[in-house]
């Protein structure tokens, strides 16, 4: 058996594969985020190891004793400070913490090649203008700072004793050369750190150590051999067989991802593209992230009173996309690529009186698939390619958005059998990896296709005249979002 854990933002995953890549097992664990002051959010480290404990001891005993290696795979960029004991001086500052703002700006200065030899832009998201944050405003746990580890990676010290980070998850701290795969001194500096403070960077199929005697006990499991394992999206990637150049999923979540895996660095962060480290050695990949993707269609189900989104999405479908169909903007929680504008909002444009709920649903789903466009611009325009791409998430039951969708980014879009294996299920191919030394492209291979949905010509053309609109809207909108709600 083979255990994968994702260390995620509302839960701890935890998944048992055979050696046949059967799952044998799942469970999971609640997580809740702590928002003390607005634009925060937190979560103790000690609830991390809580819930991973909980997890796995919730799969199958018999199961759980036959396990030979562990990955681990989570959410990227939190901040988990620990002092010369390795003990946390703080709750994490997580992914989705917007209190740095000033400090990626005053970290951009400080290093002026930080896009270059990151790929990214510095955002509140990212881990190490969060270290400035907390120079600046808690001196005193600055300075007793001794350790700066990764959420995924604090359970790997719970678990191990060791400390350590796979390329794709140390690529969001901003503290990694992403290109030469290495900790940067220079962006440590920036942020008055060394490499004392970091984890070893490691692939994420390496082995990083074993479980400790007296956790496995507790756990009911062996001294198992953990894997570096990935970032929640690259081990997302390794679970559904992304792992060769011009292969890309693109997830159909609360957030949407469009991932695209790259034979080489190839950055655009003017644009706010993501360009991180695979789990996998010698490749990379590019990422371009919308902040609302399938919870917009949640949003609007709510907001028309429809009974659930199946219901909304079917009135979507037989009033169909036209003319009148009003243009929204999906921005309900600001945007990232290519805005990179946490300013900007929702907007519903175009309605009439003769505008009718399934209209909006239909507008929902067809702006939705136009940022995704926005994006899939900015990694071509880095130079990605894009031969085949796998639909994941939960968007991905509504088999009218795919066409639409399709259509959008004129590629054909291939749906999976099970199209909403997670993180965990990626991470525990690692750990077998680990373990076995096997080529990664003979354990992470895809499962098999369930159907293949092609663009429309007609809808194409209509969506390619109603996507012009759309950006037109958000540039006319821009300055009008920074004034809105001051």
């Amino acid at each position: 058996m083979f255990l994968g854990i994702d260390v995620g933002t509302s839960s701890v995953k935890a998944v048992l594969l055979d050696g046949e890549g059967r799952l044998e097992g799942q469970s999971s664990t609640p997580l809740t985020v702590e928002r003390p002051h607005p634009l925060w959010s937190e979560q103790d480290p000690q609830a991390w190891w809580d819930a991973t404990v909980e997890a796995v001891r919730g799969l199958p005993e018999k199961q759980r004793r036959a396990v030979r290696a562990i990955g681990l795979s989570g959410q990227m960029h939190g901040a988990t400070l620990l002092d010369a004991a390795d003990r946390p001086l703080r709750p994490a500052i997580l992914w989705n913490d917007g209190r740095s703002e000033a400090e990626c700006a005053k970290l951009e200065k400080l290093e002026p090649r930080s896009r270059e030899i990151t790929g990214n832009l510095a955002m509140p998201g990212f881990t190490a203008p969060k270290l400035l944050w907390v120079k600046r405003h808690e001196p005193d746990v600055f300075e007793k700072t001794k350790t700066v580890l990764l959420p995924k990676d604090y359970v790997r010290l719970r678990l191990t004793g060791e400390k350590a980070s796979d390329m794709s998850d140390a690529a969001g701290t901003l503290w990694l050369d992403v290109a030469k795969r290495d900790w940067s001194d220079a962006m440590l500096k920036a942020t008055s750190l060394d490499r004392s403070a970091m984890p070893r960077a490691v692939e994420g199929t390496a082995a990083t150590g074993k479980v400790r005697a007296e956790v496995a006990r507790d756990l009911g499991i062996p001294e198992a051999v953990v894997a570096g394992g990935g970032g929640d999206n690259a081990a997302s990637a390794a679970g559904v067989g992304v792992v060769s150049p011009k292969q890309a999923f693109l997830s159909l979540g609360t957030s949407g991802v469009l991932f695209v895996v790259t034979d080489k660095f190839r950055p655009n962060p003017a644009k706010a593209a993501h360009a991180f480290c695979h789990c996998l050695p010698g490749v990379w990949h590019q990422m371009s992230v919308i902040l609302t993707a399938a919870a917009n269609i949640d949003w609007v189900t709510q907001l028309c009173g429809f009974a659930n989104v199946v219901e909304a999405v079917a009135a979507a479908e037989k009033r169909g996309l036209h003319k009148q169909t009003p243009i929204f903007l999906p921005y309900l929680s600001g945007e990232r690529t290519p805005h990179n504008d946490a300013q900007a909002r929702g907007v519903f444009f175009g309605m009439t009186a003769e505008s009718t709920a399934a209209d909006l649903v239909a507008a929902v789903l067809e702006g939705v698939a136009f940022a995704f466009a926005d994006g899939f611009d900015v990694l071509k325009e880095a130079g990605g390619e894009i031969a085949d791409v796998t639909v994941v998430g939960g968007g991905s039951r509504l088999p009218y958005w795919g066409p639409i969708l399709a259509s959008a980014l004129n590629l054909p879009l291939t749906y999976r059998e099970g199209g909403e294996v997670g993180a965990a299920y990626g991470a525990a191919r690692l750990g077998r990896l680990a373990l076995t030394g096997e080529r990664p492209s003979a354990v992470c291979t895809a499962p098999a296709i369930a159907r293949v949905v092609e663009p429309v010509a007609e809808m194409r053309e209509q969506l390619a005249l109603r996507r012009a609109l759309f950006v037109n809207l958000y540039q006319s909108l821009r300055k009008s979002y920074r004034e809105y709600g001051r």
